[in-house]
């Protein structure tokens, strides 16, 4: 189909963590199925230009930062598969890699400041953008609900159809970055109850996960773990010299916003012994490299 997307291959993760306790890992690695539209955005938007090809939109608008990956993407694809393409864009007007990017690739941005942004849950938000762009597909921050939730549930499949492969006999548990928690819902309704789906919160609970994603984690009996590192966007020097020590043992590129912190987070919990010996993990990369221009 016009949209689907490449096998992203899963490849063994080798740390030194890991082994000492026993564990094994494998990461898929989302981040390679595509230059521009990487990791698991591809999976978020599937469904959304499904949606809008279907029914004729001549646009595609969203949301989020000056460093987003989901907008990245998201005109990369609008350029791609002949969608306009405008972002909604926290704070103010401020030049950054991924907004430069944003303008070559078309998009058209509007500055909503903080307070304007921060409403972007309320009722009637919508209104006014869709007035001003009549038809076009509206896509929910980070590619959201339940059609990016869909299209996330692909992701199981991926990884299912290399597990023999890797020699595994099967696995016991995913890791991943949690931002929307929309990658994770899409897992939690893939596996459905399957196997373990841990997300680690790599963006406070208030600003990122909604709270009907928690609640299918929870009903589910899937775990989220804290990864925030104290707020949105935040870093700090132990994050950034563990990012830099994984990608010397591993040979994968790592960014630090989300991929980084849910490797750190996953780290404390296999020293802390969550993980039996000789559990097998799979790890998402969900991609977003690009973003790393914002603090290297």
């Amino acid at each position: 189909m016009l949209f689907d997307f490449p096998q992203a291959p899963l490849q063994p993760l080798s740390l030194p963590w890991l082994a000492t306790a026993n564990v094994e890992a494998a990461i898929l690695r989302l981040d390679l199925i595509d230059p521009l539209v990487s990791g698991n955005k591809w999976f978020k938007l599937r469904n959304h230009l499904q949606q809008a090809s279907v029914s004729k939109a001549p646009g595609l608008i969203s949301l989020g930062g000056n460093h987003s990956n989901h907008l990245h993407a998201l005109a990369a694809a609008g350029k791609r598969f002949g969608f306009a393409t405008a972002g909604l864009l926290r704070g103010h007007a401020q030049e950054t890699p991924t907004v430069r990017d944003l303008q070559a690739l078309g998009m058209k941005l509007h500055w909503l400041g903080y307070g304007g942004y921060r409403a972007r849950n309320e009722p009637g938000f919508w209104g006014p953008w869709q007035a001003r762009y009549p038809g076009w597909h509206c896509i929910p921050e980070g590619g959201g609900g339940p059609a990016g939730a869909q299209g996330c549930a692909l992701i199981m499949e991926q990884a299912r159809a290399q597990i023999t492969a890797l020699g595994w006999p099967g696995y016991d548990a995913w890791w991943l970055a949690a931002g929307t928690g929309t990658t994770l819902a899409g897992l939690v309704l893939a596996e459905a109850g399957a196997h373990a789906v841990h997300g680690a919160l790599a963006v406070p609970r208030d600003h990122g996960v909604p709270d009907a994603v928690v609640a299918l984690a929870g009903a589910h009996g899937y775990q989220l773990h804290d990864a925030c590192r104290g707020g949105f966007g935040k870093f700090d020097d132990e994050l950034l010299a563990f990012v830099a020590e994984c990608e010397l043992h591993s040979g994968v590129p790592l960014e630090a916003l989300y991929t980084g912190k849910a490797l750190l987070a996953l780290r404390d919990k296999v020293e802390a012994g969550l993980f039996a010996p000789g559990a097998r993990l799979i790890v998402v990369h969900t991609g977003g490299l690009q973003g790393r221009r914002g603090y290297l």
